[in-house]
């Protein structure tokens, strides 16, 4: 009985691991035209299959986070702040890195 919760137990953490092995995340910083961080800026994530957005306020350190990306899909990364605003970035399906990084400058 005992080897029948150990098996179970490896099979649980197999499938959560294969559920992680599908998905990826992107993460960056915000920075002014200067090069500080910014706070309180808001990053847009475009899904650019669905069009979806999801948005994020950035911390005090200007850093932002999204989780649970798709690997098959591109998306499109953007920071306003006040009247700032970053250019588009891509996070492309070619970039394979399981956590990518895109930081995002705000231009006048």
């Amino acid at each position: 009985m005992v080897a029948l919760l150990f098996a179970r137990a490896g099979l649980a953490q197999d499938s959560r691991s294969a559920e992680d092995l599908g998905t990826r995340s992107v993460q960056g910083v915000v920075k002014d035209a200067s090069g500080n961080s910014v706070a309180n800026a808001i990053v847009l994530l475009k899904d650019t299959k669905t069009l979806q957005i999801r948005s994020f306020k950035t911390g005090p350190g200007g850093s932002y986070h999204f989780a649970g990306l798709s690997p098959n899909v591109e998306y499109q990364l953007k920071a306003n702040y006040q009247r700032d605003t970053s250019r588009w970035k891509t996070l492309s399906v070619f970039n394979s890195k399981k956590v990518a990084t895109i930081d995002l400058k705000l231009k006048k």
